[in-house]
Protein backbone atom coordinates (compact mmCIF):
# COMPACT_ATOMS: atom_id res chain seq x y z
CA UNK A 1 0.00 0.00 0.00
CA UNK A 2 1.45 3.37 -1.01
CA UNK A 3 1.81 6.14 1.63
CA UNK A 4 -1.24 8.07 0.41
CA UNK A 5 -3.51 5.03 0.51
CA UNK A 6 -2.10 4.05 3.92
CA UNK A 7 -2.84 7.52 5.30
CA UNK A 8 -6.34 7.40 3.84
CA UNK A 9 -7.00 3.95 5.30
CA UNK A 10 -5.80 5.11 8.71
CA UNK A 11 -8.03 8.18 8.71
CA UNK A 12 -11.06 6.18 7.55
CA UNK A 13 -10.88 4.14 10.76
CA UNK A 14 -11.08 7.21 13.00
CA UNK A 15 -14.22 9.06 14.05
CA UNK A 16 -12.86 12.00 16.06
CA UNK A 17 -9.77 14.14 16.41
CA UNK A 18 -8.32 17.41 17.62
CA UNK A 19 -9.19 20.35 15.37
CA UNK A 20 -6.72 23.22 15.62
CA UNK A 21 -7.81 26.63 14.38
CA UNK A 22 -6.15 30.04 14.51
CA UNK A 23 -7.78 31.95 17.33
CA UNK A 24 -9.54 35.17 16.47
CA UNK A 25 -9.90 36.06 20.15
CA UNK A 26 -6.26 35.26 21.02
CA UNK A 27 -4.64 36.98 18.04
CA UNK A 28 -3.62 33.94 16.06
CA UNK A 29 -2.66 31.51 18.80
CA UNK A 30 -3.56 27.88 17.96
CA UNK A 31 -6.87 26.81 19.48
CA UNK A 32 -7.59 23.10 19.87
CA UNK A 33 -10.99 21.45 20.18
CA UNK A 34 -12.28 17.90 19.91
CA UNK A 35 -14.59 17.17 16.96
CA UNK A 36 -16.24 14.10 15.46
CA UNK A 37 -15.82 13.74 11.71
CA UNK A 38 -16.51 11.56 8.71
CA UNK A 39 -14.74 11.46 5.37
CA UNK A 40 -16.63 12.33 2.20
CA UNK A 41 -16.06 10.45 -1.05
CA UNK A 42 -13.05 12.64 -1.83
CA UNK A 43 -11.60 11.53 1.55
CA UNK A 44 -11.97 15.05 2.95
CA UNK A 45 -12.87 15.37 6.64
CA UNK A 46 -16.39 16.67 7.21
CA UNK A 47 -17.30 18.27 10.54
CA UNK A 48 -20.62 19.51 11.88
CA UNK A 49 -20.11 22.65 13.98
CA UNK A 50 -22.23 25.35 15.55
CA UNK A 51 -22.00 28.95 14.40
CA UNK A 52 -21.67 29.84 18.10
CA UNK A 53 -18.59 27.67 18.64
CA UNK A 54 -15.17 29.25 19.08
CA UNK A 55 -13.63 27.12 16.34
CA UNK A 56 -16.34 28.21 13.87
CA UNK A 57 -15.60 31.87 14.53
CA UNK A 58 -11.93 31.11 14.00
CA UNK A 59 -12.56 29.32 10.69
CA UNK A 60 -14.69 32.17 9.41
CA UNK A 61 -11.80 34.53 10.11
CA UNK A 62 -9.01 32.24 8.84
CA UNK A 63 -9.73 28.99 6.99
CA UNK A 64 -6.39 27.35 7.81
CA UNK A 65 -6.82 24.40 10.18
CA UNK A 66 -5.30 21.08 11.11
CA UNK A 67 -6.87 17.85 12.28
CA UNK A 68 -4.90 15.43 14.47
CA UNK A 69 -5.95 11.81 14.99
CA UNK A 70 -4.02 9.19 16.91
CA UNK A 71 -4.16 5.67 18.30
CA UNK A 72 -5.86 5.50 21.68
CA UNK A 73 -3.09 3.70 23.54
CA UNK A 74 -1.29 4.41 26.80
CA UNK A 75 2.04 5.32 25.16
CA UNK A 76 0.68 7.73 22.55
CA UNK A 77 4.09 8.35 21.00
CA UNK A 78 4.48 4.66 20.27
CA UNK A 79 1.28 4.53 18.25
CA UNK A 80 0.33 5.75 14.80
CA UNK A 81 -0.97 9.28 14.27
CA UNK A 82 -1.82 11.61 11.45
CA UNK A 83 -2.01 15.38 11.11
CA UNK A 84 -3.97 16.75 8.18
CA UNK A 85 -3.44 20.44 7.43
CA UNK A 86 -5.96 22.09 5.15
CA UNK A 87 -8.52 24.77 4.46
CA UNK A 88 -11.98 24.57 6.00
CA UNK A 89 -15.03 25.83 4.15
CA UNK A 90 -18.77 25.40 4.34
CA UNK A 91 -19.83 22.26 2.50
CA UNK A 92 -21.46 22.66 -0.87
CA UNK A 93 -22.94 20.30 -3.42
CA UNK A 94 -25.51 17.71 -2.42
CA UNK A 95 -25.98 18.58 1.24
CA UNK A 96 -28.85 16.10 1.65
CA UNK A 97 -26.56 13.22 0.69
CA UNK A 98 -23.77 14.53 2.92
CA UNK A 99 -26.15 14.87 5.86
CA UNK A 100 -27.50 11.37 5.31
CA UNK A 101 -23.97 9.94 5.25
CA UNK A 102 -23.04 11.85 8.41
CA UNK A 103 -26.15 10.64 10.24
CA UNK A 104 -25.39 7.04 9.28
CA UNK A 105 -22.23 7.37 11.35
CA UNK A 106 -23.53 9.74 14.04
CA UNK A 107 -27.30 9.22 14.31
CA UNK A 108 -27.39 11.24 17.54
CA UNK A 109 -26.34 14.34 15.54
CA UNK A 110 -29.89 14.63 14.27
CA UNK A 111 -30.82 16.61 17.37
CA UNK A 112 -28.01 19.09 16.63
CA UNK A 113 -29.13 19.56 13.04
CA UNK A 114 -32.66 20.16 14.29
CA UNK A 115 -31.42 23.15 16.31
CA UNK A 116 -30.75 25.01 13.06
CA UNK A 117 -27.40 26.60 13.88
CA UNK A 118 -25.10 23.68 12.99
CA UNK A 119 -23.40 23.66 9.60
CA UNK A 120 -21.28 21.14 7.72
CA UNK A 121 -17.71 22.19 6.93
CA UNK A 122 -15.27 20.33 4.69
CA UNK A 123 -11.50 20.38 5.23
CA UNK A 124 -9.63 20.37 1.93
CA UNK A 125 -6.21 18.76 2.53
CA UNK A 126 -3.08 20.74 1.74
CA UNK A 127 -0.53 18.45 3.42
CA UNK A 128 -0.52 15.39 5.67
CA UNK A 129 2.04 14.13 8.16
CA UNK A 130 1.57 10.41 8.75
CA UNK A 131 3.46 8.45 11.39
CA UNK A 132 2.58 4.81 10.90
CA UNK A 133 4.93 3.55 13.60
CA UNK A 134 8.57 3.65 14.68
CA UNK A 135 10.67 4.84 11.75
CA UNK A 136 7.63 5.09 9.47
CA UNK A 137 7.34 8.88 9.20
CA UNK A 138 6.51 10.75 6.05
CA UNK A 139 4.81 13.73 4.46
CA UNK A 140 1.97 12.87 2.11
CA UNK A 141 0.85 15.24 -0.63
CA UNK A 142 -2.84 15.91 -1.33
CA UNK A 143 -2.41 14.30 -4.75
CA UNK A 144 -1.05 11.06 -3.28
CA UNK A 145 -3.71 11.08 -0.57
CA UNK A 146 -6.65 11.62 -2.92
CA UNK A 147 -8.73 8.52 -3.72
CA UNK A 148 -9.25 7.38 -7.31
CA UNK A 149 -12.16 8.92 -9.15
CA UNK A 150 -15.32 6.96 -8.43
CA UNK A 151 -19.09 7.18 -8.73
CA UNK A 152 -19.92 6.10 -5.18
CA UNK A 153 -21.17 9.54 -4.18
CA UNK A 154 -24.19 8.90 -6.42
CA UNK A 155 -24.45 5.16 -5.74
CA UNK A 156 -23.75 4.80 -2.02
CA UNK A 157 -27.37 4.86 -0.86
CA UNK A 158 -28.52 2.23 -3.34
CA UNK A 159 -25.55 -0.03 -2.59
CA UNK A 160 -26.15 0.21 1.15
CA UNK A 161 -29.86 -0.50 0.74
CA UNK A 162 -29.15 -3.50 -1.46
CA UNK A 163 -26.63 -5.02 0.96
CA UNK A 164 -28.84 -4.42 3.98
CA UNK A 165 -31.71 -6.23 2.24
CA UNK A 166 -29.60 -9.35 1.78
CA UNK A 167 -29.61 -12.15 4.39
CA UNK A 168 -28.09 -10.69 7.55
CA UNK A 169 -25.82 -13.67 8.16
CA UNK A 170 -23.47 -12.37 5.44
CA UNK A 171 -22.60 -9.24 7.40
CA UNK A 172 -22.35 -11.26 10.62
CA UNK A 173 -19.90 -13.58 8.81
CA UNK A 174 -17.74 -10.56 7.97
CA UNK A 175 -17.80 -9.45 11.60
CA UNK A 176 -16.83 -12.90 12.92
CA UNK A 177 -14.03 -13.49 10.45
CA UNK A 178 -12.43 -10.05 10.29
CA UNK A 179 -13.16 -8.69 13.77
CA UNK A 180 -13.95 -11.76 15.89
CA UNK A 181 -17.31 -10.24 16.77
CA UNK A 182 -20.64 -12.07 16.76
CA UNK A 183 -23.29 -9.34 16.63
CA UNK A 184 -27.01 -9.94 16.76
CA UNK A 185 -27.65 -6.97 14.46
CA UNK A 186 -25.33 -5.81 11.67
CA UNK A 187 -26.09 -3.20 9.01
CA UNK A 188 -23.91 -1.27 6.58
CA UNK A 189 -23.47 2.36 7.61
CA UNK A 190 -21.34 3.56 4.71
CA UNK A 191 -19.28 2.44 1.75
CA UNK A 192 -16.41 4.17 -0.04
CA UNK A 193 -13.77 3.29 -2.58
CA UNK A 194 -11.49 1.79 0.07
CA UNK A 195 -13.97 -0.28 2.06
CA UNK A 196 -17.14 -0.16 4.10
CA UNK A 197 -18.33 0.29 7.67
CA UNK A 198 -20.78 -1.93 9.50
CA UNK A 199 -22.74 -0.98 12.60
CA UNK A 200 -22.62 -4.17 14.65
CA UNK A 201 -24.77 -4.00 17.79
CA UNK A 202 -24.11 -0.26 17.83
CA UNK A 203 -20.32 -0.40 17.29
CA UNK A 204 -18.80 0.67 13.97
CA UNK A 205 -16.47 -1.87 12.39
CA UNK A 206 -14.27 -1.09 9.39
CA UNK A 207 -13.67 -3.51 6.49
CA UNK A 208 -11.03 -2.68 3.87
CA UNK A 209 -11.15 -3.75 0.24
CA UNK A 210 -8.00 -5.31 -1.17
CA UNK A 211 -8.10 -2.80 -4.03
CA UNK A 212 -10.04 0.48 -4.37
CA UNK A 213 -13.39 0.22 -6.11
CA UNK A 214 -14.82 2.82 -8.47
CA UNK A 215 -18.52 2.02 -8.64
CA UNK A 216 -21.35 -0.35 -7.79
CA UNK A 217 -20.13 -3.21 -9.99
CA UNK A 218 -16.58 -3.30 -8.62
CA UNK A 219 -17.91 -2.79 -5.08
CA UNK A 220 -20.06 -5.90 -5.43
CA UNK A 221 -17.08 -7.87 -6.73
CA UNK A 222 -15.01 -6.75 -3.73
CA UNK A 223 -17.81 -7.64 -1.31
CA UNK A 224 -18.18 -11.06 -2.91
CA UNK A 225 -14.43 -11.68 -2.53
CA UNK A 226 -14.61 -10.82 1.18
CA UNK A 227 -17.65 -13.05 1.59
CA UNK A 228 -15.82 -16.00 0.01
CA UNK A 229 -12.89 -15.47 2.33
CA UNK A 230 -15.18 -15.32 5.38
CA UNK A 231 -17.09 -18.48 4.35
CA UNK A 232 -13.90 -20.42 3.70
CA UNK A 233 -12.56 -19.78 7.20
Amino acid sequence: MNPGAAARAYLRRRRSGVLSTLSKKLAGYPFGSVVPFILDHAARPVILISRLAEHTRNIEADARVSLLVNDAIEDVQAGARLTLAGDAARAGGNLDALQARYLNYFPEAGRLIALGDFTFYVIVPQALRFIGGFGDIRWVSPTDYAPPENSLIEQEDSIISSINLEPSHKLRDYCRFFHERNPEVAIVAGIDCDGFDVRADGALLRFDFEQPVTGAASAREALAALARKARAA
